[in-house]
């Protein structure tokens, strides 16, 4: 007989009753598995058709199917609009010092962009696209070429009306859209011929608003759209398929950093050249600059915002009005003019012969002028930054400290470079050199002689405000604007 240990008699039993349990468990199963279960019919959901949102793809190819079109090639052709191969290679100094002044022989031939805002054949494009051209060819995107005569040009703004047809046509045109509206980070779309090749689409973004880049009536928008040379007079459109810029300029030595003349001011120049062939603006006959702090103390307008008037030109608006050298210039007929470019742009886009209400600072206090607006001289030329003159041929303007930090100018010293002569000789001897700078003294005490002889003993008069912070460069040092024109 065979015993088993109390611990090895209950293991046992303990898989005993577990197998028992598995095999019932398991036929219970198979009973239950041979009764007939009635079926759900199956019922599909019903679809809810959803119009799904387009995406950033399928709407930058709307928009560009949209808008090729309406963007045409500009071919123009210039008599004696080149240099030859000699000028090239020495230089202008060079002829000119052996030569004197020599004519061009070689006829030049440019490409730029524009675009149509009329079905008639109006299209808009850059002034220096076609501002010496004696023979424009357009070119659409079907590849069809037509004649073009220009309408008027602005070089103030860079912008040309171009006809092309002789308005007989039936072209595609484009809309104008509100630039206004456009906002820092809006997708926007740059359409051209850069470097000839004809409805190149690119995109970016709004970078910025009201960039001044070298005029007083600059007023661009920043794009990093990639534009390069042959891209002016194209169009920078929204993504409502709108104009909302004429593509300008670049940043030469930079990368993303387009200019594009916005919608609203092309309109204006658009509508005024399309009737009259001419833009006619307002003038005050001031000079002004900028209200610094130190300046305002010193006029007991510490918390005054504004644009200071240096002097006011004889039988101009400005004196009739009564307007007087060192009014600070608070408001132009209800808008504020807290910097220079605000009231160059009022005064603008004001038409001559209307009456505005100035705000100035005179004497502690706040006083109201009325004036009426008279019209920029032809012969004035869009005025740059820093009060810019054109005095005997020469262009100069004032120099602020970021340009004298740039120039490496100390306070008041010279900035002649010193240049170790030759072996025997005083090292401390100066040259002169190009880029050097004469001692500094104030603008106006330098221009005042040349003024007065000029006017006859008057005061002279900058046409236009200008601003204060551009440096005194031509951009050797930094970044070199061009246009995106050849």
């Amino acid at each position: 007989m065979i015993y088993l240990k109390r611990s090895t008699f209950v293991a046992v039993l303990a898989v005993a009753l577990a197998a028992g349990l598995g095999l019932g468990a398991f036929a219970a199963g198979r009973a239950h598995s041979g009764r007939r279960v009635a079926e759900v019919p199956m019922v599909q959901a019903p679809v809810i058709p959803v119009q799904m949102p387009l995406t950033t793809n399928t709407t930058f190819a709307r928009v560009a199917e949209a808008i090729k079109p309406a963007v045409i090639n500009i071919n123009t052709f210039s008599r004696g609009g080149g240099r030859g191969p000699l000028e090239e290679f020495f230089g202008d100094e060079f002829f000119r010092r052996f030569f004197g002044d020599t004519p061009e022989r070689i006829p030049q031939r440019s490409l730029g962009s524009g675009v149509i805002v009329d079905a008639s054949g109006i299209a808009l494009t850059n002034a220096h696209v076609v501002e010496k051209a004696t023979e424009i060819e357009i070119t659409t995107l079907d590849g069809s070429k037509h004649k073009a005569k220009v309408l008027g040009v602005d070089k103030k703004t860079d912008l040309a009306v171009l006809r092309l047809d002789d308005g007989k046509g039936k072209f595609t045109a484009a809309r104008l859209g509100d630039s206004d509206k456009m906002q820092v980070g809006d997708w926007v779309i740059a359409v051209g011929s850069p470097f000839g090749l004809q409805s190149t689409v690119t995109a970016g973004i709004i970078s910025a608003k009201a960039r001044q880049i070298g005029s007083a009536f600059d007023d661009f928008l920043q794009t990093d759209a990639a534009i390069n040379p042959g891209n002016s007079g194209g169009p920078l459109v929204n993504m409502a398929g709108e104009v909302i810029g004429i593509n300008t300029a670049i940043v030469a030595s930079g990368q993303g950093l387009g200019f594009a003349i916005p919608s609203n001011m092309a309109k204006k120049i658009y509508t005024e050249l399309h009737a009259k062939g001419r833009v006619t603006r307002g003038w005050l006959g001031v000079s002004i600059q900028a209200l610094s702090p130190d300046l305002a103390k010193s006029f007991g307008a510490k918390d005054v915002k504004g644009v200071v008037i240096n002097d006011v030109m004889a039988e101009s608006p400005a004196a009739k009005a009564g307007l007087q050298r060192g009014d600070i210039l608070l408001e132009f007929d209800g808008k504020k003019t807290e910097t220079m470019g605000d009231l160059h742009k009022a005064v603008a886009q004001t038409s001559p012969g209307q009456s505005a209400k100035l705000k100035v600072w005179r004497d502690q206090a706040e006083k109201t002028v009325e004036i009426k607006i008279g019209e920029t001289p032809d012969d004035r030329d869009a005025r740059g930054p820093a009060g810019r003159r054109s005095l005997l041929g020469l262009e100069v303007r004032p120099i602020t400290p970021d340009v004298a930090r740039q120039l490496n100018r100390g306070r008041g010293g010279h900035t002649h470079r010193r240049r170790q002569r030759r072996r025997g000789r005083r090292r401390s001897a100066r040259r002169r050199h190009p880029g050097d700078q004469p001692p500094a003294r104030p603008l106006d005490d330098r221009l005042r002689p040349a003024d007065q002889g000029r006017q006859g003993g008057r005061p002279a008069d900058p046409a236009a405000p200008a601003r204060a912070d551009v440096p005194l460069r031509r951009f050797q040092r930094g970044p070199r604007l061009s246009h995106a024109f050849p």
